[in-house]
């Protein structure tokens, strides 16, 4: 008989189609919050709006913004969002962007959890892979405020207590988590995704379709998640399509952010497979960004997985409108559909790398949860090979 559980993430509240100043506005009521530090990217602090109408309805509550985020989260940037923060002394912080700026916060609020103050220190904090496979949490403590979200990409981040943080010296991504780290609320508004590139957006989105797909394809499933993760396939092959023919259709948008957050549910609740463990790898590598490590990957690993998952990935075909039951083709099909890059040299990636991107994901949590084992360099570098 299967076993399992599933832990519910400590997140009371998701909002959508609310204005995302209106909203940001109600929760810091709700929370009772006095002083609001906002952690958002530099290009949409700079470039929009949107977050200036956000610290105008704070007034009085904003206490200071980081925008020195950096893509895949190196452990510099991490420990500079605390010092930021620490000093601004907030008892709330609001993040406004997608999964880097969140990602940013979730490792910063540990480091500052835990007083590390050096980039070095984050080394005891991260998650680790024990030589039976099974994985090491550290303990880590309840930081001292939390952070409510603003979305604006479809990877989930705000989804998970679980974030990414890239060690520049290893050239490794490690992965952080804990309880209260994560979002304690969510804002969905689309209006204001229409800042976000549209290859941000799109790439996002199959990180969303990646992370349904290696729910429903997981070895040790969930009932929840499995439901959560077909609905959310059927909303994001509507809902990417229709926003690519008009950026505009906020409809659309609502449908991918209400998308992203269906397929969120199995983040850190379902062990994934090697297409989010080989993109985990080459992010830290190549410095490609994780929505097209999932576009050129996740058909791939689909095709390597089929003897093991013939019965899910029959549900998937079905779910994305895959008429011939070929879920890995649907796949493919979608994200060239989208304009989206499908090969790793449509990205100028060197096969010289593919070795320390081999060494990175064999050593990655997910990839040793596969369905079907990847065991060998050999393995992984077939895989890269095809994907090339």
């Amino acid at each position: 008989m299967q076993t399992g559980s599933h832990e519910f993430l400590a997140q009371d509240r998701v909002t959508w189609g609310v204005p995302a100043a209106q909203a940001a506005l109600a929760e810091a009521d709700r929370r009772g919050a006095k002083r609001v530090f906002v952690v958002t990217s530099r290009t949409l602090n700079r470039t929009t709006d949107a977050v200036a109408r956000i610290v105008e309805a704070l007034g009085a509550r904003h206490v200071g913004t980081f925008d020195g985020c950096v893509e895949h989260t190196p452990r510099p940037s991490v420990i500079a969002a605390a010092e930021a923060a620490r000093a601004a002394s907030p008892d709330l912080v609001l993040t406004v962007g997608g999964g880097t700026a969140i990602d940013t916060v979730k490792v910063m609020l540990i480091a500052i959890a835990h007083d590390v103050r050096t980039p070095e220190g984050l080394s005891d904090w991260h998650l680790t892979v024990n030589a039976d496979g099974s994985r090491r949490a550290p303990a880590v403590k309840p930081p001292p405020f939390r952070q409510v979200v603003v979305s604006t990409t479809l990877g989930a981040a705000e989804f998970s207590d679980f974030g990414g943080c890239t060690d520049p010296v290893r050239r490794v991504k490690d992965g952080y988590a804990g309880k209260y780290v994560g979002a304690a609320a969510v804002i969905l508004d689309p209006a204001i995704t229409v800042h976000t590139p549209e290859w941000l957006w799109l790439s996002t989105g199959v990180r969303g379709v990646d992370h349904a797909v290696e729910s429903l394809c997981s070895v040790a499933p969930s009932p929840l998640v499995d439901a959560t993760s077909l609905q959310a396939l059927h909303l994001f092959s509507a809902g990417l399509p229709a926003s690519k023919a008009d950026p505009a259709d906020l409809e659309a948008r609502l449908r991918c952010l209400q998308a992203a957050w269906l397929a969120g549910f199995g983040i850190l609740r379902v062990p994934y497979g090697a297409s989010h463990g080989i993109g985990h790898s080459l992010g830290a590598v190549t410095g490609i960004s994780h929505g097209y490590t999932s576009c050129i990957m996740l058909p791939h690993v689909m095709r390597w997985n089929l003897e093991r998952t013939s019965a899910q990935q029959a549900r998937i075909a079905q779910a994305i409108g895959a008429a011939d039951g070929d879920a890995a083709g649907g796949v493919a099909r979608l994200v060239a559909s989208l304009g989206l890059p499908t090969r790793l040299r449509d990205l100028g990636v060197d096969r010289a790398s593919f070795e320390a991107v081999a060494t990175g994901a064999l050593g990655n949590l997910w990839v040793k949860t596969n369905p079907r084992p990847l065991q060998r360099m050999d393995d992984v570098l077939g895989l890269l090979e095809a994907a090339y």
